[in-house]
């Protein structure tokens, strides 16, 4: 019988749990840690299941104390794309691809997210394509951030867990 919890998945859920409550720190807007968090887990957890489960599981935890939102289904969706952007990442991990995997996540979150606050209605954009196209350029200061916390937090993360894969491989067990 194959373990669950091996050190692979123990550093996989350590790494998810400290993005998920980097939501409570204070930070610039937009420079979070999660479509980090979704494309880490879909590269690294080895099962497809809890690759998709972990992020969302960690977020609907964190919005639980921070507050739901009405248009937190375009985070949610953008949320399970780069998880699925993650999986392209599996067999071969490179620092460009792990760049450029950040980058289209963040453009995705970008272009989901805020169509759900323009199909919202919150902000007040009509529901015209007129509409659309001005709560995308009202988003653009914003974009910044998400691809610098994006890429920032997607280094950091596959980083540490090189470095811990490594180290706990060179550990003997008696």
């Amino acid at each position: 019988m194959k373990k669950f919890f091996t050190p692979s998945s123990i550093i996989v859920l350590s790494i998810v749990a400290i993005a998920a409550a980097a939501r409570f720190f204070p930070h610039p807007v937009n420079f979070t840690p999660i479509a980090a968090m979704a494309i880490f887990a879909g590269a690294y957890s080895s099962k497809k299941y809890f690759a998709m489960m972990l992020p969302v599981a960690a977020m609907l935890i964190t919005d639980s104390f921070l507050g739901f939102y009405p248009e937190m289904w375009g985070v949610y969706v953008a949320l399970v794309l780069s998880v699925l952007l993650g999986f392209t990442l599996r067999r071969k991990k490179t620092v460009l691809g792990v760049v450029g995997i950040s980058l289209v996540s963040s453009i995705t979150f970008f272009a989901v997210s805020n169509f759900a606050v323009w199909a919202g209605g919150l902000c007040g954009y009509p529901h015209t394509m007129e509409g659309l196209a001005t709560c995308y350029t009202m988003a653009i200061p914003f974009f910044r951030n998400e691809v610098l916390g994006t890429l920032v937090y997607s280094g950091v993360f596959f980083g540490l867990y090189e470095a811990i894969s490594r180290t706990v491989r060179t550990v003997k067990v008696k």
